[in-house]
């Protein structure tokens, strides 16, 4: 297969052969030890698996929930658009494989109108939802602050004096849920000399080289993070806030992240499975992506959201959620695929007439919650590039295309 360049068909994880057979053939065997689930091709097997590459522990559901209706729509799948910088329309369908989708659930108006699977990811598979971890993580924030018991103008150091010398000991909450902080902190994936390769060696969601040294959680690793700037500028994409973010949470909880997820969301909500959720070797929750569950459990979230909480998620904080970031703050030049979008209680804001917001994971994660079109799209996906850039074009239109033919 040298040379051959593999699309969204070909890389297909059954196609591919990879850890079938017992034991698989060496030659698709897949190993944690060579960071093998964490490398396409081999991710569109492992982002369905990672239980078996990583520790987790388990976010409990309560004793099930009961699955949204299906009221399919074949039509959907012949819903035209024309991706971003491209002449030619494409069908919907026919996006998902460009996508690289491993499954995805559209609701509209409480019922699955359109469902398909892809590779080995099927209805009860744990998928990883990277990113989209944040915003469950921002909106447990938000249900503090609503009770009263997280202070959103409060300096971080207040509640965590482990980082009082380090970047983010005089940023507030506020700032924390926003990322406008200003911190030495380069988040390119592509580089991996940059901050976020620092963060996933103290995580050690890869093999760590047989020379590390640095940090060996992410609680010994946050501190290590400094200062650069003045807080509250600007918007910045850096994945630690979160886990500074989350850190909070189970400090005033006095609980695992994993037992707030279950008690606050996955059981009231009525989930319809369990999720598991990535540590490091301190048992720390990896809570700026390590969420892994079901996909219609995800699309159960977002539609608590669109319906104002669902008698779960207060009002006040639904409302907050879906106000967003100040624009102002975005970086227009580095999301030029995004205009007028912001940031804000770590969700997405498209700030267009629709009102959409939504939560996104690298490699293709999303949920995306479109209100005036009474619309949840929830996604898994496995794309070789992992930032969102490479999957907009086709992403945010097909998005809208959906949109509006559910509003014809």
């Amino acid at each position: 297969m040298t040379g051959e360049v593999l699309d969204g068909l070909t890389s297909d994880p059954v196609h591919m052969g990879w850890m079938q057979g017992s034991p698989p053939l060496a030659d698709k065997l897949l190993l944690a030890s060579r960071a093998d689930h964490m490398r396409f091709p081999m991710i569109r097997w492992s982002y369905s698996n990672m239980r078996q590459f990583v520790p987790s522990c388990r976010v409990g559901a309560g004793a099930g929930g009961t699955p949204f209706a299906r009221a399919l729509r074949d039509d959907l799948s012949d819903a035209m658009f024309v991706p971003l910088g491209a002449d030619t329309p494409i069908s919907f369908v026919d996006s998902l494989t460009e996508a690289f989708t491993d499954g995805i659930l559209v609701l509209h108006r409480g019922e699955v109108v359109f469902e398909r699977w892809f590779g080995v990811t099927e209805p009860e598979t744990r998928h990883i939802a990277f990113s989209v971890t944040k915003s469950f993580v921002g909106t447990l924030a938000e249900i503090l602050i609503d009770e009263g018991r997280l202070d959103p103008g409060a300096p971080v150091a207040s509640y965590l004096p482990e980082l009082a010398s380090g970047g983010f000991g005089d940023a507030t909450v506020l700032q924390i849920m926003n990322m406008t902080t200003a911190l030495d902190f380069s988040e390119d994936y592509a580089d991996p000399n940059s901050g976020i390769g620092a963060y996933s060696a103290a995580l050690a969601l890869t093999p760590r080289p047989a020379d590390y040294s640095g940090p060996t959680s992410l609680c010994s690793f946050l501190p290590t993070i400094s200062k650069a700037g003045e807080h509250g500028q600007g918007f910045t994409y850096r994945t630690p806030n979160t886990e500074v973010l989350a850190w909070l949470l189970a400090r005033i909880e006095g609980k695992h992240l994993a037992d707030v997820l279950s008690e606050r969301l996955w059981q009231p909500l009525g989930m319809l499975g369990d999720a598991d959720l990535i540590v490091d070797q301190a048992g720390m929750a990896f809570a700026g992506g390590g969420l892994n569950l079901r996909l219609e459990d995800l699309a159960r979230f977002g539609e608590a959201m669109r319906l104002g909480g669902n008698g779960v998620i207060p009002t006040g904080v639904v409302e907050r959620v879906r106000k967003g970031g100040d624009p102002a703050h975005f970086d227009r030049n580095r999301y030029p695929q995004l205009p007028g979008w912001s940031y804000g209680s770590q969700w997405w804001h498209s700030h267009n007439n629709r009102g959409c917001f939504s939560a996104r994971g690298i490699h293709g994660q999303t949920l995306w919650v479109d209100p005036a079109a009474e619309m949840t799209v929830a996604r898994f996906a496995s794309h070789p590039i992992a930032a969102n850039g490479a999957n907009d074009p086709l992403s945010l239109p097909a998005w809208a295309a959906l949109a509006d033919a559910l509003s014809r």
